[in-house]
Parts: C-alpha cells; structure tokens; sequence
C-alpha cells in the first residue's frame, strides 16, 4: 500500500509519518474531504458550523 503525505499544524511541514520529525507535533491529512451532491450529513455539518460562529 503506498502512503499519503500528512502535514504538521504546529510547524507546517509535510512528511509521511503520524508524528512529525521536527517539532514532535501530530500531523493531519491536508486534503479537503471528497464533495458529494448526496451528502448525508451535509446538513448537519452546516447546523454545527452556524453554531459554533453563534458562541
């Protein structure tokens, strides 16, 4: 299986593992999720999104 390249919020660097090499921070997938027309939980999505700008 080939891996996927992950990015350090803390540093913002790019590298292949869970943990980044340079700061120790945890890394995350940069990519945005896959759009769908038939997303299911689009609407939930949007009603926390709308309540956490209210807060």
């Amino acid at each position: 299986m080939g891996q996927h390249i992950k990015y350090c919020s803390e540093c913002a660097n790019y590298t292949l593992k869970d943990k980044c090499p340079s700061c120790g921070g945890t890394t995350i997938n940069p990519k945005p999720a896959r759009f769908s027309p038939e997303d299911r939980y689009g609407k939930y999505r949007r009603l926390m999104k709308s309540q956490l700008k209210e807060s």
